[in-house]
């Protein structure tokens, strides 16, 4: 299978600078890919040059003469920015010419842009961002993170299909456990909307554990968590906070006088080692999921390394053809898709 991304290369904090460098190790390491930056021509070629042994086979540059800025309004960029970078990478994979596009430009612009260009999914109401967290057990799949700020039991059920079918793709498992976010894991708990939502995910064929709470997300206890995108995006918010006073902590702790410091030096391989393990750049690549097209959103500060992460995921993803695999489990609740699905599809 011959595999090109769509690479927006002026997006995020930093540019071309992180993602042009990114995308050569990763082309490196993927003998097969081709990449297609898309960009400002100049400032492109200017950072190529600082480059040694570029792959000028598998690497393309297409011009763009517009970036979407890191504040712009999604309804500004996509109105006013058509020959933006990250306009164009969309296009690319709507046209064909591109598989999946990664982008660590502005979140809401890109998922505007991505909806608009690509559309949605037959039988998905609402796209969401997905993305991998770590836990005790390995990895899991929490959506939605932040796309929607209110959901109805439909939409968690379409959560649900989305990221079963991406957890299987991303962490190998062909029946992944999904379970649904709430305050408790009895089921006299929670709103009507998140009971009305487990009786519709306990109906799917889905392997449904139940409810979960919030430090399941870490203990492992499911595959898959779903949520609307307040909730989750509050987690996800939290969970980063969290990571980052721990990390402090023990800084602090191996620093404060010369017998923690040789303690720290006896302890390195192990705190190399977690560190390594909860490093947030290994988890950087967040799905826009449900639309009829692979996009990926790299964090806005993401250096080269988590860039790379970022697109590792847009290509697990084609490989799995995760958008196929939803298409068809959406096809098994075709009967119930909600009357603005209905009306979207007739359009």
């Amino acid at each position: 299978m011959n595999i090109t991304i769509a690479v927006d290369a002026m997006g995020g904090d930093h540019g071309c600078r992180v993602t042009i460098a990114a995308v050569l190790r990763f082309l490196q390491q993927h003998p097969a890919i081709h990449v297609i930056l898309v960009g400002m021509p100049d400032a492109m070629s200017a950072e190529l040059r600082r480059h040694k042994d570029v792959p000028t086979d598998r690497l393309s540059l297409e011009p763009a003469t517009e970036v979407v800025g890191m504040d712009e309004s999604p309804q500004s960029a996509l109105k006013n920015k058509k020959q933006s970078s990250m306009r164009i990478a969309i296009n690319m994979v709507k046209e064909g010419r591109a598989q999946a596009c990664v982008s660590a430009g502005n979140t809401g612009a890109l998922m505007a842009t991505s909806r608009f260009v690509l559309k949605m999914l037959p039988g998905v109401d609402r796209p969401a961002i997905a993305k991998l967290m770590p836990n005790m057990q390995g990895n899991s799949v929490v959506l939605d993170l932040g796309a929607n700020i209110d959901s109805e039991p439909l939409h968690l059920l379409q959560f649900g299909v989305m990221g079963a079918m991406l957890a299987s793709a991303l962490l190998n498992k062909p029946e992944p456990t999904v379970g649904l976010l709430n305050v408790g894991t009895e089921d006299i708990k929670g709103t009507a909307t998140i009971k009305e939502a487990a009786a519709l995910l306990r109906d799917s064929g889905l392997n449904f554990h139940g409810y979960v709470e919030g430090d399941d997300i870490f203990k492992g206890t499911t595959d898959v968590v779903v949520t609307d995108g307040f909730a989750g995006n509050i987690s996800l918010k939290t969970s980063e906070g969290v990571a980052k006073m721990i990390a402090a902590a023990l800084k602090e702790s191996f620093n404060r006088n010369w017998l923690t410091k040789l303690l720290g030096l006896l302890a390195l391989p192990a705190l190399s080692s977690f560190r390594r393990r909860m490093d947030p750049r290994r988890y950087n690549g967040a799905s826009l999921i449900g639309l009829r097209g692979t996009v990926v959103k790299s964090h806005g500060g993401a250096d080269a390394l988590a860039f790379r992460y970022a697109l590792e995921q847009a290509l697990l993803e084609v490989e799995h053809n995760v958008i196929a695999h939803i298409s068809g489990k959406m096809a098994e609740f075709q009967p119930t898709a909600s009357g603005d699905a209905a009306a979207r599809e007739a359009s």
